[in-house]
């Protein structure tokens, strides 16, 4: 596993803190996820999980990245907020959202025939034009 450098780590779950600029200027909303998503990713590929699939739809559901590693598939939820005035992303994450991950994540283990084990992560992303914060929930839906 690589060592991911400039990072600070919490206790309880995994949290990492950059302390450079990471938005000089403003981004759509889909813009923000798509950033956040790709950062999830990179996250979880230091950690040497392998990306399977990103933005994974079953019907109306989607998963934003499903990765592997051994004998472990995670289905992630990402959260990328730059405001925290209305509260932290992972409070985002409502339960209609966590019951159409579930469903995403039945279709996916079903067309895949997987049969080892499955976690479901939440990983939230604060930034802002000095710092971006994100935090890694293992095993929080």
């Amino acid at each position: 596993m690589k060592p991911i450098v400039g990072f600070t780590f919490k206790s309880c779950h995994l949290s990492f803190t950059f302390h450079q600029p990471t938005l000089n200027f403003v981004l759509t909303t889909t813009q923000l996820g798509q950033k956040g998503e790709a950062l999830a990713a990179q996250i979880l590929q230091a950690k040497g999980y392998e990306i399977i699939h990103q933005n994974y739809r079953a019907g109306r559901a989607e998963i934003d990245l499903i990765a592997r590693k051994d004998d472990w598939i995670l289905f992630v939820e990402v959260k990328t907020r730059t405001n925290l005035s209305y509260g932290y992303p992972e409070s985002f994450v409502s339960p209609k959202k966590i019951e159409r991950i579930k469903k995403a994540a039945d279709q996916f283990v079903y067309e895949t025939n997987w049969r080892g084990n499955i976690r479901f992560d939440v990983i939230a992303i604060s930034m802002s034009r000095t710092k971006t914060e994100i935090e890694h929930f293992e095993d929080a839906l």
